[in-house]
């Protein structure tokens, strides 16, 4: 990749110092900032209800990448996006490159979307055949390889300013997130601020200082959709927020937004530009106080584990039971699509899908931290689980990784039903909910990677 396609980027990163007395480093690494702001309009991501192309930006989006090397030259690479999400198709793509020109395992590769609903479609498709649907997949295909060629290069422009640093990490709380699924009264859920609900509202730092002690890059998380606004602007919304404020504060440094298990988590109050940079400030300043406690410096070494495994629906419709549907949704446009959607899948390919391959992936630094990304839009129930379940000292879970094709929902929630518990699947592709048996799979990979790397 020429060097002309990182003009646009931020490269950050310090030189050793000269003091003959300086300790070995354990630690290397290099961030890159690049903008992946749309040129033109395109459609948006995040809601059905979108019926036009984007009008204009509110906020640049951004992805950023590090790369962080051990003393044995073990690499790892994390990128976030400004991004609805991660199509399966574009990690796959992005890792197989990634590997070939700069010898990075695709298990020591993270991509990770902050949900932003002000971004564009990425996930469009042509089914059912139409010249909306056509324009929205060329305008995705286009953008994503575009994307791609922007991030192996970012890669590349990291690994070749590799430097010496040090890692340390911390935690505070934020606490404009509340669980979105409230009793509707009538033996169903709906998606209404829900004070009882359950919540975590930890924001994990990981700060990565130079050689000279500055900030380098700030990687820290939240558990909350990106769902402030609704506008048709690109924005990154309050995820975008934060970084854009830790940045003009640490103007050394790239800061870096890892979205957590926000499936059933909304930003409160919501709808307004305003609200979502009064609630990225909150956020920024919830990292700013960690940054003040005494963070736990890490040391070690990096290993990382990653693996698809089997999601398997709950029952695919047959032909008649689409058709019968189709004919019976009326005015409901969504149910229109969906069953108008599942028959042309039908009726190019024969069958419809019965699983679906889900990415689980686990990463340590040294002995005490420990990193779990999740694919899809996982519940919050899975990051107070793992919490209690591993027993390292620092757990941070990470959702919207690698891929995210649907909600995720705990047995929990599966067992309440609504939006999160199935729902949701009529606005994609996607032939029925999960089984009974998603979160239970998910939990026993988890550890079976994790106790792989003892």
């Amino acid at each position: 990749m020429k060097l002309h396609l990182l003009l646009t980027a931020i490269v950050l990163a310090i030189p050793v110092a000269n003091a003959a007395d300086a300790p070995p480093a354990i630690w290397k690494a290099a961030a890159v900032s690049v903008k992946i702001t749309p040129e033109k309009p395109m459609w948006m991501a995040g809601y059905a209800s979108r019926d036009k192309p984007s009008e204009g930006v509110a906020q640049d989006l951004f992805a950023k990448t590090i790369v962080i090397e051990d003393a044995a030259r073990n690499r790892l690479a994390i990128v976030t996006l400004d991004l609805i999400g991660v199509p399966r198709t574009m990690r796959a793509a992005i890792a197989d490159r990634v590997q070939k020109e700069h010898g990075i395992a695709p298990s020591h590769l993270l991509l990770n979307a902050s949900h932003t609903h002000c971004g564009p479609e990425l996930r469009a498709t042509r089914f059912p055949p139409s010249d909306e649907m056509n324009q929205k997949a060329d305008e995705a295909e286009a953008y994503t390889k575009a994307l791609q060629d922007k991030i192996v290069a970012a890669i590349g422009g990291c690994i070749a300013r590799l430097a010496p640093v040090s890692l340390a990490y911390s935690h505070a709380r934020c606490g404009f997130a509340m669980n979105r699924r409230t009793p509707d009264g009538k033996g169903g859920w709906s998606n209404f601020p829900n004070p009882e609900g359950p919540v975590d509202h930890n924001v994990p730092v990981l700060r990565v200082a130079s050689a000279e002690g500055k900030d380098m890059a700030i990687l820290f998380g939240y558990n909350c959709h990106a769902t402030t606004l609704s506008f048709f602007q690109f924005c990154g919304d309050y995820a975008g927020y934060a970084q854009e404020y830790l940045q003009a504060a640490h103007p050394d440094a790239v800061a870096m937004f890892v979205n957590g298990a926000s499936g059933d988590q909304n930003p409160y109050p919501r709808g307004k530009l305003e609200l979502a940079q009064t609630h990225g400030r909150s956020l920024a300043t919830a990292v700013e106080a960690a940054l003040t406690t005494k963070l736990v410096p890490l040391t070690g070494s990096i290993a990382a584990s990653y693996k698809e495994i089997t999601l398997r629906y709950e029952k695919a419709p047959t032909r008649e039971e689409l058709e019968a549907q189709k004919a019976a949704a009326g005015k409901d446009k969504y149910a229109l699509g969906y069953s108008t959607r599942l028959l042309s899948i039908l009726a190019e390919r024969g069958s419809l899908p019965t699983e679906y391959p889900y990415p689980v992936q686990v990463i340590r630094l040294g002995a005490d931290f420990t990193m779990v990304t999740l694919g899809g839009e996982v519940v919050i129930d899975y990051s107070l689980r793992l919490k209690r379940e591993i027993k390292d000292k620092i757990v941070w879970l990470a959702g919207y990784s690698n891929d995210v094709m649907a909600y995720i929902p705990s047995l929990r929630i599966w067992q309440e039903g609504g939006y999160e518990g199935g729902g949701a699947m009529r606005y994609g592709s996607h032939p029925s909910r999960w089984n009974d048996q998603v979160e239970a799979s998910i939990i026993e990979t988890v550890h079976e990677l994790r106790g792989a790397m003892k």
